[in-house]
């Protein structure tokens, strides 16, 4: 749905709803680190680029700023990437309009005097608060050199890891798969009876599965695959998925990608990484009293998953 431009456009229009707020962004530590790379990255953005001080506007005297519209853009974007960067704008600014018209609607009525609202401003402090810190921390520790020891320890890993490049060919029972080998034998073409017999959807490929390495399998098919010499044709396998045949067309050394192909993927865990350590050293020296549950029941928060890079592995769903 387009949305036009207008100084008089609900809240609604912008998809957001009374009394969520700061809310929609509330969620877990790991989102939160996540969600740091990105404000980190935002800086730049046309909306930001400007004079933060600059009034952009008035309502009934009070001031909405640049700097106001960045924090807008900032809160609402996911919301607003299919508009072009004027309408964008326009409606951001609507947005911020109708905010003040009903934040001093809401205190006239006192809302902010209620304890509730109260507590989700402390909530609310304390969450941008985290943040920031976690933002700068983030950024701060992404530099070409951290960047390049993590794609070299990961790289490390997989130094001799073996692949294989194989076909296979899945059928529900025993029987059809004895019956496909038997076809194999007397020189059918495998990619053919593949593309003709296989119930697996890379069936259109002649069955073709590209290089894999064994925890990329499961451990039944693997196991037969890694143990086949190039160019020879397996018994039929059972796994949970049916019963394959497997052609090994080709064995190597694992290849890992080259930098600039994972540096993204590195830049994000380095973030994440450096997010939950920081996280980690602060809750070491924080005293932490758990009054709902007895100390030794207490377990420590989630922090940021940063356990294995992402360099060298993304596998494919197990076959």
């Amino acid at each position: 749905m387009t949305v036009s431009p207008n100084s008089t456009a609900p809240l609604s229009r912008l998809g957001v709803r009374p009394g969520l707020g700061l809310g929609l962004r509330f969620g877990l530590l790991t989102t939160a680190a996540a969600a740091c790379l990105t404000v980190v990255t935002a800086i730049g953005q046309p909306l930001h680029a400007q004079d933060a001080n600059a009034v952009i506007a008035k309502v009934n005297g009070a001031e909405i700023r640049q700097g106001d519209l960045a924090v807008a853009e900032e809160e609402l974007g996911p919301s607003l990437q299919q508009m072009d960067p004027s309408t964008r704008r326009e409606n951001l600014i609507s947005f911020l309009i109708d905010m003040k018209i009903v934040a001093k609607a809401a205190e006239a009525k006192k809302v902010g005097d209620t304890a509730d609202f109260k507590q989700k401003i402390a909530f609310a402090r304390d969450r941008l608060l985290m943040d920031s810190l976690l933002a700068t921390e983030g950024k701060a520790a992404v530099t070409d050199d951290a960047m390049k020891k993590v794609y070299e320890d990961a790289t490390k890993q997989v130094s001799g890891e073996k692949e294989v490049h194989a076909r296979h060919i899945l059928v529900p029972t025993e029987d059809e798969a004895k019956a496909i080998k038997a076809e194999l034998e007397k020189g059918a073409d495998f990619a053919k009876l593949a593309k003709e017999k296989s119930k697996d959807p890379g069936a259109a490929d002649g069955g073709d599965l590209g290089f894999f390495t064994k925890e990329q399998m499961v451990p039944e098919f693997s196991a037969v695959a890694f143990a086949l010499d190039p160019g020879k044709i397996s018994d039929p396998v059972k796994s949970q998925f049916g019963w394959h045949i497997i052609k090994v067309e080709e064995k190597r050394d694992r290849k890992p990608p080259d930098f600039e192909q994972v540096k993204g993927q590195i830049q994000t865990f380095v973030v994440r990484k450096a997010q939950a350590d920081y996280v980690t050293k602060l809750r070491t020296e924080a005293k932490v009293e758990r009054l709902d549950k007895p100390a030794d029941a207490a377990a420590p928060a989630a922090t940021p998953d940063a356990k294995a890079a992402p360099a060298a592995k993304t596998p494919p769903a197990k076959k």
